[in-house]
């Protein structure tokens, strides 16, 4: 079988466009928002901070869980969840370098 489209880019950009697709849906952003502002491992309150219903938020939070910026634990019936803060560094750092003004030429269209 021939070589998929991600073999033409480096891990790098593979990994970002991965966070980028996560992050894609305003009800992920507020995820992210929401484990950020409590700074803590959350079980069941993240339901009751969204108007969605509770397998729409167990969509949306397995889709952050599998691009790495969230960790969950397993918590008796319940599964816990809180921001892997390592990845976030580090996904931080690449959009960081993505946007530095050494990067980006002063030339405009």
């Amino acid at each position: 079988m021939g070589a998929s489209k991600v073999d033409f880019f480096t891990k790098q950009q593979n990994e970002l466009a991965n966070v980028a697709k996560a992050l894609s849906h305003p009800a992920r952003i507020a995820i992210v928002q929401y484990l950020a502002k409590v700074n803590a491992c959350v079980c069941g309150d993240i339901v009751e901070k969204l108007p969605l219903a509770q397998p729409t938020v167990s969509q949306h939070l397995k889709e952050l869980k599998n691009a790495g910026l969230i960790k969950g634990t397993i918590e008796g019936n319940a599964v816990c969840y809180c921001l892997d803060l390592k990845s976030m560094k580090k996904f931080q750092d690449i959009f960081k370098s993505l946007l530095e003004a050494e990067n980006v030429k002063p030339i405009c269209c």
